[in-house]
């Protein structure tokens, strides 16, 4: 990581979301961070859904912040268990996230690792000993991340507020040794 990397990460702060929380400021993050994809003709619903929907899709976990002052720069939401649709290839008990999203000027600097790091600590800790995600099979980039990280495809699902084909992914969670910290 590069000096403005560590300079752009180091006041940012993670925490729980609040009802004093701007939806309309977490949808915004969302559409900024999916719209390199959305422009790559891969239509992640975080990239147009509507402050209801955010809502809704919030309501279904934990949502965590990262702020850096009184800019939202990144997020994520998670659950353990999580409520996998019927066919979902997946074990029940699975613990999962969505919306994991870092504002584009905040690549780079390893917040999207810390909020990853965040989700599978809080998954592992609510008692799920998998976590289970999918995106864009035609996000190589991202599916390349998700491995790196451990994730292993699993199976194929097809939502249907997307046009794409998303790969399952999944990771066995070691819940011996692990803590997040919130913020830093």
């Amino acid at each position: 990581m590069n000096d403005l990397a560590r300079a752009l990460n180091r006041d940012v702060t993670v925490r729980r979301l609040t009802d004093g929380d701007s939806l309309a400021g977490l949808t915004a993050l969302l559409h900024r961070s999916y719209a390199d994809h959305a422009e790559a003709g891969r239509v992640f619903f975080a990239s147009y859904q509507s402050v209801e929907d955010t809502a809704h899709r919030v309501g279904g976990g934990e949502c965590w912040l990262a702020a850096q002052g009184s800019e939202l720069v990144g997020s994520v939401t998670l659950a353990a268990p999580y409520a996998l649709p019927e066919g979902y290839p997946a074990a029940v008990g699975a613990g999962s996230f969505w919306q994991l999203a870092v504002d584009p000027a905040h690549r780079g600097t390893g917040l999207g690792q810390r909020l990853l790091t965040l989700a599978e600590d809080r998954i592992a800790a609510l008692g799920s000993e998998q976590v289970v995600i999918d995106t864009s099979a035609e996000a190589a980039d991202l599916v390349g991340w998700y491995r790196r990280h451990g994730y292993v495809p699993v199976g194929s699902w097809q939502w249907g507020v997307t046009n794409y084909e998303s790969v399952v992914l999944l990771k066995e969670l070691s819940t011996a040794g692990r803590g997040f910290v919130a913020s830093s």
